[in-house]
């Protein structure tokens, strides 16, 4: 079975759209963090330059990868630079700590 994780940095206002995104897509769980950091744009008034940004953590199927990107995708972005952006990781094999089960596909 072939898992991906999807990993997005995305605007801290378009969180609440892709949430509703992701579950509207069926996803049954996401990890959310408040991260800082500069990329593409950079906030030239900070002393250290950094933005807030949210990082938004998805494991699904392969077969999945591609519609949960673009669900985050069309929900995230406002056409400006600082938007975000998306990447998707090969997962090798994903575990249940309850009960040290092996996870498959249908579980996600």
């Amino acid at each position: 079975m072939e898992f991906r994780k999807v990993v997005a940095i995305i605007r801290q206002e378009k969180l609440e759209a892709v949430e509703e995104a992701l579950n509207r897509l069926g996803v049954p769980g996401i990890t959310v963090t408040k991260v800082k950091g500069y990329g593409d744009y950079a906030n030239f008034y900070a002393r250290d330059w950094l933005v807030t940004h949210s990082r938004v953590e998805i494991f699904t199927s392969a077969e999945k990868a591609a519609d949960v990107v673009t669900g985050i995708l069309d929900a995230a972005s406002v056409g400006l630079s600082g938007d975000g952006l998306v990447a998707v990781l090969p997962v090798e094999q994903i575990y249940r700590i309850r009960d040290r089960a092996a996870m498959a596909a249908a579980d996600l």
